[in-house]
């Protein structure tokens, strides 16, 4: 069509032993904002990069408004109007908004000029920045308009967004949303890449469904339920979550007055975290990256005690013990960061089963490994939580981001945890193991066990906890029952309502309970 802004043409990609992208084909118009859905390892990573530049498809064509285009690298990519905002930022925190944008331009002009250039650009699309802060002092939301503004400067006419929501509050998905609407209404297209699907109903005009690296379909995602596009995506009926009622019983864990120190130079300090979860419980702790997420875990897990505070377990002070020491306890952790800080890349999986469960399994008695029976409870994790993977001798990193993370949880969840503290359970997982993982954790809690679950993803806590309470620059909101909880309740405490008694809760919430059982 002679209205196209880009045609895909059968672009094909493999690499040793997969085939990830296979004669992919599909357009997208000027001003559409247009959905690229799929499951782990279905190829939407590759296919954006073979148009952003990044990969160099082995067959197949694209056009741009009607010309050949391929180009060899990002830089061409831009220069043809291809833009693209990464879901891991590229921001230096020592630097302002002005100076990491001029590292992303060609030919920046004097940072003064820059400046000036800045402050139109985000005036002009409702995204204020001031280009003299330094970025370690903006939220994620902002940064994001770093990132945004950096690719408006070159005046796009395709924007390629990854993940764009995953770290924003509720009140900035609005304002993202607005300025996506203008750049649409100003005819700048949109491939946008999400695993929220009810936000992709809201925005996308259409949508493109990768299944094992061919298109598997297409359709206006309005005309879907959430389900139903999650359904087209996994091929198969999708599993409800099953959230029975429960009765939650005593305190378990018992966290007072808790204060850490930054794990980084940019990063937040905890400052008076208190909290008491009870056994049957699933608490779901939100918040936008860098508020204080890892740092409450590093604590929880003994990695790294607090510089004051006390957590008791079972009415026991557990302050000063070490992870290994609070395992054997009952409390398990599993940390955001899957490859590197839950499992050792190089390592089996088998090795990495041995890692975190020899304290509460029999697989070194006597101070001896036992590989068979260390190799058996690496098999029963793979059977339980349908990790893809050919077997247990298979190295970590190469399995993808969802089988590895189902591997993690299901290798605390084994252990029958009494106390189970995950952070980012199903970051950039797909729909169907994201309800695995969450499954999984409900019924930690049904037998008993008590869940605390920190996460991004809003609609991850509202689905699976019984309390809700949110993490900003290292303090921790009144913990308040899910139910009847608003999303405007929900980012007033995003945004810091940290003093928000019961008394003061925002109109349909109700304060968690903070002692006997509900």
């Amino acid at each position: 069509m002679s209205d196209t802004l880009l045609t895909i043409d059968g672009l094909t990609k493999a690499y040793p032993g997969v085939v990830a992208n296979s004669d992919v084909s599909f357009d997208i118009m000027p001003g559409e904002i247009h959905a690229l859905l799929g499951e782990n390892g279905a190829g939407k990573s590759t296919l954006v990069k073979m148009i952003y530049g990044l990969v160099k498809p082995d067959s197949g064509q694209m056009h741009l408004h009607g010309n050949p285009f391929a180009p060899p690298e990002p830089r061409a990519a831009r220069s043809a109007g291809v833009a693209m905002v990464f879901q891991h930022f590229s921001l230096f925190d020592a630097l302002s908004v002005a100076e990491n944008v001029a590292l992303g331009m060609e030919n920046p002009p004097g940072l003064r000029q820059l400046a000036r250039k800045i402050r139109e650009i985000s005036t002009q699309y409702g995204l204020p920045l001031d280009p003299a802060r330094r970025v370690a002092d903006l939220s994620a939301g902002e940064r994001q308009r770093v990132e945004i503004v950096r690719c408006l400067l070159q005046d796009p006419k395709l924007l390629i967004m990854d993940e764009p929501t995953s770290v924003l509050t509720p009140q900035e998905v609005e304002i993202l949303f607005r300025t996506l609407r203008q750049l649409s209404a100003e005819g700048t297209a949109i491939l946008y890449i999400s695993h929220k699907l009810e936000e992709i109903r809201s925005i996308c005009k259409r949508a493109t469904i990768l299944r094992g690296g061919k298109i598997v379909g297409s359709c206006r995602p309005r005309d879907k339920s959430a389900r139903e596009l999650a359904e087209m995506m996994v091929g198969a009926e999708l599993k409800l979550t099953d959230r029975a009622e429960r009765r939650l019983g005593d305190v378990v864990l018992s966290v007072t007055g808790l204060d850490l120190a930054p794990l980084s130079q940019f990063g937040p300090s905890l400052k008076d975290v208190s909290l008491n979860l009870h056994k049957g419980e699933v608490l779901g702790i939100g918040g936008v990256a860098g508020n204080g997420q890892e740092e409450l875990l590093a604590t929880l897990s003994g990695e790294r005690p607090s510089a004051s505070g006390t957590v008791t377990f079972n009415g026991r002070d557990i302050s000063t013990l070490a992870p290994n020491a609070r395992r054997r306890l009952g409390v398990l952790t599993a940390p955001e960061e899957r490859l590197g800080h839950a499992a050792v890349p190089a390592m089996s999986l088998t090795d990495n089963t041995l890692l975190t469960g020899c304290v509460r399994q029999p697989l070194a008695p006597h101070g001896f490994v036992d590989t068979r029976a260390t190799k058996a409870f690496a098999e029963k994790i793979i059977g339980a939580f349908d990790v893809r993977t050919p077997g247990p001798q298979v190295a970590a990193q190469a399995l993808s981001g969802g089988n590895l993370q189902k591997f993690v949880i299901g290798r605390e969840v084994l252990q029958q945890p009494d106390v189970l503290v995950v952070n980012q359970p199903t970051w950039g997982v797909d729909a169907a193991a994201a309800a695995a993982i969450r499954q999984s954790l409900l019924d930690v809690a049904a037998r008993g066990g008590a869940v605390i679950v920190i996460s991004q993803d809003l609609d991850e806590l509202m689905e699976i906890s019984d309390h809700f309470a949110a993490l900003n620059e290292g303090r921790l909101s009144v913990p308040h029952k899910t139910d009847g909880l608003s999303i405007e309740d929900i980012g007033l405490m995003l945004g810091g309502a940290h003093g928000m008694t019961p008394a003061d809760a925002p109109h349909g919430t109700h304060a968690a309970h903070d002692g006997g059982p509900a």
